[in-house]
């Protein structure tokens, strides 16, 4: 009988078959061997030779194709990231539902007959300052009150001297002034003393052009605060801004957090700490251009290391030479893993190397004065800082200072407090926009908007209410 030859390889093959009935057992692996040696150089892989070399190449791309989705899907409010989705990650998750609950304790507050003060017993451990000024188009200082005040015990509120300081010459300019929940919930609704300052001066820096400024009123405001609070004479002063969210349970967070920040601080031999930092943003975290040299290094360790172990695995075990020859050691070590440490950097810092939860120190990339704790020890020196500087940003002078002085500064993770004043107390932002607003890059937000701590919007409330209510049954037994 006469075989008809053919110039194609492929149909060669199944003529043969057809024809003489090849056993599919020699044939198929014959046919598949066949496959790769046409197709492999076709896709520009001639390097894998062998069916399990391209088993091996193609699981890999797989596997990397769906760490690459996870990564995606897992960082996008990490604003460290590549992946960072400025669309969503800005949405008050938690927030929302916890201004919802200071509404209804602000609302029952203002209803109340009785002043919702308890008194204690003794000093209170914390005086709590907020310094506040009407904004134009947004309120954030009630809220912010309902979220410190909402869910506290009576023996967790007793222990706050809560200091209400409205910045105005003239109080009535302040919407909340006005309103019965202010006198009710405050221990003290601090106002600008004439008799002690220069209230015309002061005065003069409530123009429109002076807030847009805003580098000595604000700091003497706060100045003006902390002696406030240092009269009080409680151990520790918490400085609050009036556009934050508090947590459901600051308060005992707080107390540890203190306690151990107190303890690490003698364990460092050291004799006292400045602060204890209650919020910081995420976007100062991320990998630090001045250290590139590391992550180079690093990453060349990390290559060499896997291409050591595939050789050294391939030596001990006879059976993996035909699956890893040395054109898929050479794909792996030199491919693959710089593609994982590229995908490793792309998730972001915050991602891949998240903070510790505790407290721990943080002399760098803390931003920025919206929530801190002070021992009253340091008040003093804090006070004759800002009064002598006149001028400045009381987060830049306070590191300045420390930087010089190489202090203790401790920071809370999970961050204890929310900023969400999205429109500045300086005044100079669109009035016609109010938060939350949806854009699509960071470089579309004012520098308020971008001061957000995005971990805090994963709270659970279901989960904070519990811990809390657990720690008050702990205070109270």
């Amino acid at each position: 009988m006469k075989i008809f030859r053919t110039k194609n390889l492929l149909t060669d093959n199944l003529i043969y078959h057809h024809r003489w009935n090849v056993n599919p057992g020699y044939f198929y692996p014959r046919l598949s061997k066949m496959l790769v040696n046409r197709l492999v150089p076709t896709l520009g892989l001639s390097a894998i030779s062998s069916v399990k070399g391209l088993r091996t190449f193609l699981f890999f791309l797989l596997s990397y194709a769906l760490l690459f989705v996870v990564a995606r899907r897992q960082s996008f409010r990490d604003p460290t990231s590549i992946f960072f989705d400025a669309m969503n990650a800005y949405d008050p998750v938690y927030s929302a539902i916890r201004l919802e609950q200071a509404a209804s304790f602000i609302d029952a507050a203002s209803n109340a007959a009785a002043p919702q003060i308890t008194r204690a017993p003794r000093q209170p451990d914390f005086c709590l300052g907020i310094a506040t000024i009407a904004r134009k188009g947004a309120r954030y200082f009630k809220d912010t009150v309902g979220t410190l005040l909402e869910g506290l015990s009576e023996e967790e509120r007793a222990d706050i001297h809560l200091i209400l300081f409205i910045a105005h010459t003239d109080p009535s300019q302040h919407p909340a002034f006005a309103e019965p929940w202010l006198h009710k919930l405050a221990d003290q609704v601090l106002l600008y003393n004439a008799s002690e300052i220069d209230i015309n001066h002061i005065r003069s820096l409530e123009t429109n052009e002076a807030k847009i400024a805003g580098r000595e009123k604000a700091l003497f405001d706060y100045t003006y605060l902390l002696k406030a609070c240092a009269t009080v004479d409680t151990p520790y002063v918490i400085m609050l801004e009036d556009d934050l969210v508090a947590l459901d349970g600051w308060y005992h967070r707080t107390v540890a957090a203190l306690s151990s920040a107190e303890e690490q601080t003698r364990e460092t031999g050291a004799a006292n700490w400045l602060y204890l930092r209650l919020f910081y943003t995420e976007e100062f975290l991320g990998w630090n251009a001045e250290e590139w040299l590391n992550y180079l290094l690093y990453s060349i360790l990390v290559v060499c290391f896997v291409a050591c172990v595939l050789l050294i695995f391939r030596k001990l075990n006879p059976y993996t030479r035909s699956f890893l020859p040395n054109t898929i050691v050479v794909i792996l070590s030199g491919v693959f893993t710089p593609l994982l440490i590229g995908l490793f950097f792309a998730a972001g810092r915050v991602t891949m190397l998240p903070p510790s939860r505790g407290v721990y120190q943080m002399p760098k990339f803390g931003c920025c004065s919206q929530a801190f704790v002070f021992p009253r020890s340091r008040i003093p020196e804090l006070v004759e800082l800002y009064t002598s500087k006149h001028i400045g940003y009381v987060d830049m002078l306070t590191e300045e200072y420390a930087n010089a002085r190489n202090e203790i500064r401790w920071a809370v993770t999970p961050s204890i407090v929310q900023h969400v004043g999205r429109k500045s107390s300086k005044g100079g932002d669109d009035d016609d926009i109010l938060p939350p607003r949806k854009v699509k890059s960071k470089s579309q937000l004012t520098v308020a908007e971008r001061l957000w701590n995005f971990g805090f919007e994963m709270n659970d409330a279901e989960a904070l209410r519990a811990e809390h209510d657990a720690a008050k049954e702990r205070a109270g037994s």
